[in-house]
């Protein structure tokens, strides 16, 4: 799909909330997706609008993690079906819940150096 990162590199979540977040000290507003490859800015603002196709940095990026992490908002709740049907088809398994915590798990894993990407939903 050829979508283009904000910047390259993998920053830590520094703070999230307020609609946004603060990354390498940047502050980015709704949702992002980052990747080995970069930050993208990322459409959803609800778990019912993620879709196949907003998923595309991560399946760009396919290859340069092992695990990728969603955080689906204020609440952890499952992924729309074809979704997680086109993840799944690119042998993306994700690891699904809550910003807050996907924020510290997503961070806690770059601290490990370990290959990594995530989605994050914007929350208030």
């Amino acid at each position: 799909m050829g979508t283009k990162p904000r910047f390259k590199g993998q920053p830590p979540v520094d703070a999230y909330g307020n609609g946004g977040f603060r990354l390498g000290d940047q502050r980015f507003e709704g949702s992002v997706i980052v990747t080995p490859l970069g930050l993208y800015p990322w459409s959803p603002k609800s778990v019912e609008q993620i879709t196949p196709v907003s998923l595309a940095p991560i399946i760009e990026a396919a290859g340069h993690f092992d695990f990728v992490i969603i955080g689906l908002g204020e609440q952890t709740v499952r992924l729309p079906a074809d979704a997680q049907r086109r993840l799944e088809s690119q042998a993306i398994f994700p690891d699904a819940m809550a910003t807050g915590p996907a924020c510290r798990t997503y961070n806690m894993m770059l601290s490990e150096n370990r290959r990594v990407a995530a989605a994050f939903i914007a929350v208030v």
